[in-house]
């Protein structure tokens, strides 16, 4: 049995247009920073199973939500689009930066650069045009929401990091394969 890997899997059509967001942040002096790709069927399904237990807010992840509420409220899908190979979650970095700032909520966030919340944040200001952050993240935010729509990706409002590709191959389809390092 292969063991699972941590590595971006993407269509090619989405990986193409990937580059080119990233050919264009380079150009600018910065890079992108990506957290999650394509994400088994399965997987989904247990996040999921996980969603329907219930709990309290917790502050790192969900701090205004009950645990039991993230699908409800749009934090979490039943049917992620990440199952299709075409949506990614990613934020920009300024290469070498080791100042960045790493918000309360969400997860740790490595180098990149303000926006506001951290990945993975459930939380009103993670929603990408929030009115609760600061200047330098909304402009971040912006930065990254128009280099991506450039190359054709389209974002999901609830989530700054959250980008799908528009022109997506398989809209319909939800794949199930395991990630392997081999």
């Amino acid at each position: 049995m292969a063991n699972e890997a941590p590595v971006c899997i993407l269509t090619a059509q989405a990986a193409k247009a990937l580059s080119s967001v990233q050919k264009a942040m380079t150009a600018k002096g910065l890079t992108l920073v990506v957290f999650d790709c394509y994400r088994p069927a399965r997987a989904v399904a247990d996040m999921g199973r996980w969603t329907r237990e219930g709990g309290r807010p917790d502050p790192q992840w969900y701090p205004t939500a009950e645990r039991g509420d993230l699908i409800a409220k749009g934090y979490i899908g039943e049917f992620s689009s990440h199952s299709r190979g075409s949506t990614v979650d990613l934020a920009i970095a300024e290469p070498g930066n080791k100042s960045a700032v790493h918000p309360a909520c969400g997860a740790p966030d490595g180098d990149t650069l303000d926006f506001g919340s951290g990945f993975d944040c459930f939380d009103p200001k993670s929603e990408t045009a929030s009115a609760l952050i600061d200047a330098e993240a909304t402009a971040n935010r912006k930065t990254l929401l128009i280099a991506m729509r450039a190359a054709g990706f389209r974002n999901y409002a609830r989530e700054w990091w959250h980008f799908t590709l528009a022109k997506e191959p398989f809209p319909k389809q939800r794949f199930d394969f395991p990630v392997n390092a081999n």
